[in-house]
């Protein structure tokens, strides 16, 4: 989202809320989301604060010595160079201000949330605001994708598909003279660079008990060779390699040999089916004008695979926002590592990925669902049956 458009959106939030101001803090880059705000020509060394009021214009707080790197930001800047001087400014900037929202987290509820430090909210709270949480309104200013944003990861969630099945293949080819994890990766990582998309980690690629290892990934030196029989999980994730593209990330299993063992397909179908409920939950929601947490996604998941007796194994939450990062800043599926309040909110993008990691082997199944304006559905391909590898 452009600069101005964030502006407007958060504004638009803060007034339907009741939030007189966004105070967005950051100091060498603790907090990215005042980098998704604001934008600075250079290395910044000092504290900076950008404050958005519900109505008027913003402003900018920021120390002498980086005082020039935001000449370009488009806000009005005020400096400061004595802590003295950047109190008092902080104090107008406030004035009469009742309550603010900051990246916090009450208790670190969200860590992905909770990006100012304790001894800055104490000194705001000293001013005179209360400090409130801007989980949701961060994510409804920054992290709606434009429409060229939704193609873009459309685009590269199609490659990784192609990708994907063509490493399972590579496999098969490969099976006879010996083929193991690590060279299976170093593929993918090749077709990364053929197709223009790029990642700085991955991808996993895992057979039997590794692929109970959520994030395992082989190495040059550690990795297990892939033979007959074997169970093989491989996530993968990359975004384009242009300024501004946002991730795709899939997860695909598959067995080597002519027919699946009952006990994986077993796992399989209630991985997947757990999947379909939690995507199925949403669309409902949607129909129904329902507005959906993200732990509440992540519960239909979970009640569906405990249901059915292997909710022990379901070892991480459902889903992760997708977006600049690969885990990105939105709503997370989650009600297991965090409770999520945050709204399953249009223009977003998020993983639903369950899983159940067995001593033997793991089931994973990952899609992207995008939440348009008329209703989430899934935007990368979608794994329904396990792959066959055949030598």
């Amino acid at each position: 989202m452009e600069q101005q458009e964030i502006f407007r959106t958060a504004q638009e939030y803060l007034t339907e809320e009741q939030i007189p101001g966004w105070l967005v803090y950051d100091y060498r880059h603790a907090n990215p989301v005042f980098w998704l705000v604001i934008s600075a020509s250079g290395h910044v060394t000092r504290p900076c604060y950008f404050y958005l009021p519900a109505q008027g214009e913003p402003s900018l707080l920021v120390h002498h010595v980086d005082a020039g790197k935001f000449a370009n930001s488009g806000v009005n800047v005020t400096v400061y160079s004595s802590r003295e001087s950047m109190l008092a400014a902080l104090r107008g900037l406030l004035s009469g201000v009742s309550h603010v929202a900051m990246e916090y987290s009450p208790e670190n509820t969200l860590p992905r949330v909770s990006r100012v430090d304790a001894g800055t909210i104490e000194l705001v709270r000293s001013l005179g605001p209360q400090v409130v949480s801007s989980a949701d309104l961060m994510q409804y200013a920054t992290h709606q994708w434009t429409p060229e944003q939704l193609a873009d990861h459309r685009t590269t969630a199609d490659k990784l598909g192609l990708i994907v099945n063509e490493a399972f293949a590579y496999a098969g080819k490969h099976l006879a003279e010996g083929i193991n994890e690590f060279q299976v990766a170093e593929f993918i990582r090749n077709r990364f660079a053929e197709e223009a998309i790029e990642s700085p980690d991955g991808p996993i690629v895992a057979v039997n008990s590794n692929a109970s290892d959520p994030h395992y990934e082989p190495s040059a030196v550690q990795h297990s060779p892939i033979k007959q029989g074997d169970w093989l999980l491989i996530d993968l994730w990359a975004k384009g390699i242009a300024d501004g593209c946002v991730y795709a990330d899939i997860t695909w299993v598959a067995y080597v040999g002519e027919t699946v063992p009952a006990r994986q397909q077993e796992i399989f179908d209630i991985v997947i089916g757990a999947r379909g409920a939690a995507l199925q939950y949403l669309k409902d929601a949607h129909s129904q004008g329902t507005a959906v947490q993200g732990w509440q996604a992540d519960e239909v998941a979970r009640e569906f695979i405990s249901s059915r007796g292997y909710g022990e194994y379901f070892t991480h939450r459902l889903g992760h926002s997708i977006g600049f990062e690969v885990h990105s800043e939105a709503v997370n599926l989650d009600g297991f590592e965090t409770h999520d309040t945050r709204r399953i909110i249009p223009g977003i993008c998020f993983s639903i990925e369950p899983g159940i990691y067995l001593p033997e082997f793991g089931v994973r199944s990952e899609i992207d669902v995008f939440m348009a304006a008329d209703g989430p559905y899934a935007s990368s391909p979608v794994q329904h049956e396990v792959v066959l590898i055949k030598g």
